[in-house]
């Protein structure tokens, strides 16, 4: 018998299917957001919430009971810091409050700015 991995699209699916409806639902919408903001992204598990993965660790997600939390790293924050001003905020962290819409067309926004981000670190590490 082959043991369930902790990495991947099915580890993902299996942190969403453990929330009540309405907050699965929103973590599917930000993670279907996610995917198609950052479409060659792998997804798993990192620090025990999903992770999208592209040249590094991309952007993670989680749920909690009042709100979900969307970790696109310090440079995500600050350089969307004035279309994120309304959220409680962290260095590195966002939370979107569960009786407000989610700002996915910003979210995408944002995952897209940390795919170029992480492709310009990427070839900077490249050998010419």
């Amino acid at each position: 018998m082959v043991k369930p991995s902790s990495s991947g699209a099915s580890a993902v699916d299996d942190y969403i299917a453990a929330f009540l409806p309405d907050v699965r639902a929103r973590l599917e919408a930000i993670r279907a957001t996610i995917r198609r903001a950052a479409p060659d992204a792998t997804e798993r598990i990192a620090y025990g919430i999903p992770t999208f993965h592209l040249n590094g660790n991309l952007v993670h997600f989680a749920g909690f009971a009042h709100h979900i939390g969307f970790y696109p790293a310090p440079s995500g924050v600050t350089a969307f810091r004035p279309a994120l001003a309304r959220y409680k905020s962290a260095k590195g962290s966002v939370q979107f409050p569960h009786d407000e819409p989610l700002p996915l067309d910003l979210v995408a926004e944002i995952v897209a700015f940390r795919v170029a981000e992480n492709a310009a670190k990427q070839g900077s590490h490249r050998k010419v």
